[in-house]
């Protein structure tokens, strides 16, 4: 497979999630992290991850977004989006305490106002 077919199934899993289809988007994107460690030229995998965790984040399916975010954060323990987005997939599995300090670094790092509602004090 070549660039453009690359190219073209990019555009397709992210027209999927810019539509709100995040189910469907997902393995699109999985396949995708595949492809881009396999067929030249060698893509990066940062933002297809950060799509895929996106995309199980925004249909619940947390465990693999958390999955996915962890991986990222080994290689970019400074992204402050997929902190934020760990934080969040913990918070919305009642994990407050585990989240807080993912939520306490992307507010550093990101500028976030991660303050309100859903992010209780102890």
């Amino acid at each position: 497979m070549g660039e453009d077919s690359f190219a073209k199934d990019y555009e397709m899993a992210r027209m999927r999630f810019e539509l709100g289809e995040y189910a469907a988007a997902a393995p699109l994107f999985a396949e995708l992290v595949d492809r881009s460690a396999l067929e030249p030229p060698l893509h990066g995998t940062t933002e297809l991850r950060l799509y895929l965790a996106r995309s199980y984040y925004h249909s619940a399916q947390l465990s693999r977004a958390e999955e996915i975010l962890r991986a990222m954060l080994v290689d970019h323990a400074d992204d402050h989006y997929a902190l934020l987005l760990l934080g969040r997939t913990l918070q919305r599995q009642s994990r407050h305490d585990e989240a807080k300090p993912h939520l306490a670094m992307a507010k550093l790092l990101g500028g976030y106002d991660i303050d309100g509602p859903d992010f209780p004090d102890p």
